[in-house]
């Protein structure tokens, strides 16, 4: 076991996996060739029946390979693979998940000069579609409209707003105070709840437009209404609509988002009342968020 601290300003880079070699082996490939190669690589693998040390293995970085025999999720993978890349002594903090990678060699390069010029806590890289970079791969609200192209936020930087586990670069310090993800939310919302507690922490943080970090659509989620003023989120797979409604519900019971609750059922009921016509699906958000709010965490 190699025992030496990492060098001054050291970056860890953090890649969470389960079950998507291919991905994994592009993602590996994109980090191992930044202009600024990361110090350490931490890989932490949610399904080791389908292992992938010998990936990791070939990685030119000094790795890590973590195989988790319990599906810890998103969140649990995230806050395993934070805390041993805190303890190897880590000054930067640097989350990717299995699906993405930067989008060019000068990725991370950036990300650091941009948050010591800015003296950020941290900072995300544009979250851009993989087959379209044009496009972003989620939308985002911006007051009242919703942005689903890259050249509509700018060509510089956006303070306040970050995709915190798509390229995402945390200072040790930062974590300090804002923590790791919360296991308990398993997937869907985790990201939500870390940016809610670094809005709360007073830390600065933002995205600069000047570096991409591509992933692959995620838009189809977000169902349009009144004329595209309002979405609301309505994944089809089963799975994932339960832990993004039950998540959300106990996101919105936390302070900092209360307020947006009464938004929320009205949003639901115009889009599954008026949108979708459908009362059934209502009444199953409302449960699923009702068990979110009480933080009745059970698995699906």
């Amino acid at each position: 076991m190699n025992l030496e601290a990492l060098p001054k300003g050291s970056v860890v880079a953090v890649v969470v996996t389960r079950h998507r070699r291919e991905l994994l082996s592009e993602s590996l490939k994109a980090l191992a060739t930044q202009t600024r190669v990361p110090d350490h690589l931490v890989v932490v693998d949610n399904g080791p029946d389908q292992p992938v040390n010998d990936l990791v293995e070939q990685s030119p970085l000094p790795t890590t390979y973590l195989a988790s025999h319990r599906n810890l999720g998103g969140a649990g993978g995230f806050a395993l693979g934070i805390l041993h890349a805190l303890s190897l002594g880590a000054d930067w903090v640097w989350l990717a998940d299995d699906d993405g990678r930067p989008a060019d060699e000068n990725v991370l390069a950036v990300l650091l000069e941009e948050a010591e010029r800015r003296n950020l806590a941290e900072i995300s890289p544009v979250v851009t579609n993989i087959e379209n970079p044009d496009k972003l791969a989620f939308p985002l609200r911006r007051g009242l409209t919703w942005k689903r192209s890259a050249a509509e936020l700018g060509t510089d930087f956006l303070p306040g707003i970050a995709s915190l586990f798509n390229g995402a670069l945390f200072r040790a310090s930062t974590l300090d105070v804002v923590g790791v993800p919360d296991y308990r939310l398993f997937f869907r919302g985790d990201e939500v709840e870390v940016h809610r507690r670094m809005v709360r922490s007073g830390l600065p943080f933002g995205t600069s437009l000047k570096v991409a970090y591509v992933h692959p659509d995620g838009s189809d989620e977000f169902k349009p209404m009144l004329g595209g003023r309002f979405h609301a989120q309505d994944p089809e797979n089963p799975v994932k609509r339960y832990y993004t409604y039950r998540n959300r519900g106990y996101l919105l019971s936390q302070p900092g988002m209360r307020k947006l609750g009464l938004l929320e059922v009205f949003r639901f009921g115009l889009y599954f009342l008026g949108v979708r016509r459908d009362p059934k699906a209502f009444v199953e958000w409302l449960r699923l968020v009702r068990l979110g709010r009480r933080e009745q965490f059970f698995r699906k």
